[in-house]
């Protein structure tokens, strides 16, 4: 014994075994398909053992997975997940949207809940590897796209709260179409203050299951009282966070005619939102001169910022509330048109198409990268 510590394999994209199904299935009629209920033929899967590191990654038939009812997933929730999309653009050419991004997030929520870490790089060559076998899948239809749900669980079979010694990486896919359909409809926003979504050292800032299955309660109760979706506020002071799976944003006037966007800081609370990121970099650029977003004003500041309730009505009440607007992978972008906070409904402006003057430049320009209309490093070619 030396004492030395061993080097245990990470994930390696040049170790992929590729099992093609047997049974392909029919891909749906675009207008059917309805977020996450659909799959495609194939799913991605990396086992880890403490003992022995990453195993071999495998693109299989996609199929239920044999987990024993002990896995500490189902115990002690470590369970964490991502999400991001391969788009097609009109030449045909395949793109994922920023996945390092979404590696390195999902790297930071393995360590949150003591899973297993691993190299980003890797995983994006394989996710790339699983999108070129069933990118037809992806309806070749404006606004359609492939949806990929990179999760990690604990699977050791064992009970006790201590790390897993077992995990499972895996990756399906499911193709689905524009958020709106039939055109931007903004949301209604139930002010949540009976419950809280997330507190300094928790875990709201990582993409982990208990995050989510925390806030269905909240949700549920919103949908109840006739709205949308909740807005979650933090502390005494009703500070706004996220608007329910989703990064708030907040657009005020100023009085020298210039427009605040405003969002929470990365605080520890926040979600870092790869479209989050994508949003506020633009917008930077666009003020720097880097590049020119057309419609978008020129008079633009952007604020990582605190902002409560408070403000936000004031702003509603005096006319400088320009428009409120979360952003997501799945909606990209979503308009908020009301807000019902503490027994009334704050009246938010929104354009005769339901975007507001700094959402709807911005929506434009980030699409058209993602559908490869506008040429960007953040498009990642299959």
């Amino acid at each position: 014994m030396t004492g030395e510590r061993v080097q245990l394999p990470d994930i390696e994209a040049s170790r992929l075994q590729i099992t093609r199904t047997q049974q392909p299935k029919q891909p749906l009629p675009p207008s059917s398909l309805v977020f996450g209920h659909t799959f495609t033929d194939h799913m991605l899967t990396v086992p880890w053992r403490m003992t022995e590191g990453w195993g071999t990654p495998k693109i299989q038939p996609y199929a239920p997975l044999s987990i024993e009812p002990s896995a500490t997933v189902f115990h002690y929730a470590h369970c964490l997940f991502e999400g991001l999309k391969a788009y097609r653009d009109p030449s045909g050419r395949v793109t994922l949207f920023r996945p390092d991004m979404n590696m390195q997030r999902m790297n930071t929520s393995a360590q949150r809940v003591a899973l297993p870490t691993f190299n980003g790089e890797a995983m994006v060559e394989l996710l790339k590897q699983l999108v070129r076998l069933d990118k037809h899948w992806i309806p070749d239809q404006a606004g359609y796209s492939l949806y990929l749900r990179p999760t990690m669980i604990g699977t050791q079979p064992a009970l006790g709260i201590a790390p897993p010694k077992d995990a499972l990486l895996f990756v399906i896919c499911s193709p689905v179409g524009p958020y709106y359909p039939q055109g931007f409809k903004p949301v209604a926003l139930y002010g949540t203050t009976e419950y809280t979504r997330a507190s300094p050292g928790g875990i709201g800032a990582y993409k982990l299951g208990a995050n989510y299955a925390a806030g269905v309660a909240a949700h549920k109760a919103a949908s109840e009282k006739g709205y949308v979706q909740n807005l979650w506020l933090h502390g005494p002071e009703h500070y706004i966070t996220e608007v329910g799976t989703m990064n708030a944003f907040v657009a005020f006037k100023q009085s020298d005619g210039s427009i605040e966007l405003v969002t929470p800081p990365l605080d520890g609370i926040i979600l870092p939102g790869v479209t989050r990121d994508s949003v506020l970099a633009l917008a930077r650029d666009h003020i720097a001169g880097k590049l020119s977003i057309p419609e978008l004003s020129e008079k633009l500041v952007v604020s990582e910022r605190p902002v409560t309730m408070k403000e936000v009505k004031e702003a509603a009440t005096n006319g400088s509330l320009v428009e409120v607007f979360g952003t997501g992978t799945a909606a990209v972008i979503s308009p908020v048109d009301r807000i019902g906070y503490l027994g009334e409904d704050l009246s938010i402006p929104t354009g005769a198409d339901g975007m507001g003057p700094v959402s709807r430049p911005l929506w434009k320009y980030l699409t058209g990268i993602q559908t490869g209309q506008i040429a960007h490093p953040w498009s990642v070619e299959v």
